[in-house]
């Protein structure tokens, strides 16, 4: 989807809601929007967008760059003048000046917030989430193809840290051939966890110097990211036997991945998809070991809305793309947890990735 349609979209969301003004900072919400963003610091710089019109306020520093990128109109401002006066001009050049409801882009800098409201006292205020970011969780055809592309690199990036797993090995040398893996299919490795033994148990370890010995069940998360957009997949894999109580926890966790699945449908609450993967686990008796929630969004950032826990009322739609990911960490002992990103279809969730659940035996 071109840059133009993305704004005309966010455009008819403004009237349908009654929205004067939004302004957005440099980050993911203004690459979506315009396919770029000026480097992000403590100078102010704001994308204004109204119902007809949009302009940005930009650092002069940053200029000449970033008219390489977009031929909106700028209201430059310098480090001698600073910005207030630019941004009273980019508000009347756009007939915002007056504006009454103005939606703030919620991952701004405070200090950039609270210079537009200063502009705008009579102004009430609200963040993107029903506005641009109800825009961006639902994916065009373009964000499907590349992340779906992504999670294909991503599955041979895991079957590259399978090859690679053997006892004596250490954590860090897995995740380094993982990570030359991604470089050479030109992507940039976004995260790796891999942790061994015990060191699962903790959801987000810290890749580290451990040596993978025989009976280790290791947790393989990783991501990358090419062309914009991410990736992220979890598999679990075991050097020589598997510990004992693995093969239980397994299946159990596999069980509210199909159960979370078979829940996230058009029309359905985040929340019932939660409930539906944490219940498997609660009803196993696992149930204080499952401690995150099952999953998150993903766009261009690697988490991003909808998210999926048990508090939240979005109302899944078709075109959404999150993770489902229940996990079981058991301390001292092994972690488990099993992740797909999907997008979900009007008849349920599409997996992207092809690499299978089951997990991956290495002899000793």
């Amino acid at each position: 989807m071109d840059n133009q349609t993305r704004l005309e979209k966010l455009r008819h969301i403004m009237r349908k809601q009654n929205v004067d003004l939004i302004v957005i900072g440099p980050g993911a919400h203004m690459q979506y929007l315009l396919g770029f963003h000026p480097h992000a610091d403590e100078r102010p710089c704001l994308l204004l967008v109204t119902t007809a019109k949009e302009t940005i306020l930009m650092p002069s520093l940053n200029a000449q760059g970033s008219r390489t990128q977009t031929d909106i109109s700028f209201c430059e401002w310098s480090d001698d003048e600073g910005p207030s006066a630019a941004l009273q001009s980019a508000l009347v050049s756009i007939e915002a000046n007056n504006a009454t409801s103005v939606v703030l882009d919620e991952t701004m800098r405070a200090d950039f917030a609270l210079l537009l409201l200063h502009q705008l006292p009579n102004a009430t205020h609200q963040f993107t989430f029903d506005t641009l970011g109800a825009l961006r969780m639902r994916k065009d055809p373009d964000e499907f193809t590349v992340l779906k592309q992504n999670a294909l690199l991503t599955d041979r990036a895991m079957q590259a840290g399978f090859a690679a797993l053997k006892s004596g090995i250490t954590e860090i040398v897995v995740y380094q051939i993982i990570k030359d893996h991604f470089s050479s299919e030109g992507a940039s490795i976004l995260f790796g966890i891999v942790g061994a033994g015990s060191n699962g148990a903790f959801p987000h370890h810290q890749t580290g110097d451990r040596v993978i010995q025989n009976g280790d069940a290791i947790v393989m998360d990783i991501g990358c990211t090419k062309n914009g957009y991410p990736s992220d997949i979890t598999r679990m894999a075991i050097v020589g036997p598997a510990p004992d109580g693995y093969d239980e926890v397994h299946g159990i966790v596999e069980e509210a991945v199909g159960a979370a699945m078979e829940a996230a449908r058009p029309g359905v609450r985040a929340s019932e998809v939660d409930a539906a993967a944490r219940n498997v686990i609660t009803k196993a008796g696992y149930g204080e070991y499952f401690v995150h929630r099952t999953g998150h969004g993903m766009g261009i950032e690697g988490h991003e809305p909808p998210y999926i826990t048990a508090t939240s009322d979005t109302i899944l739609e078709a075109g959404m793309v999150f993770s489902i990911e229940p996990g079981i960490y058991l301390p001292g002992r092994f972690g488990i947890r099993l992740e797909d990103i999907v997008i979900l279809r009007e008849d349920g969730p599409e997996v992207f990735s092809m690499l299978p659940r089951a997990v991956h035996m290495v002899e000793s």
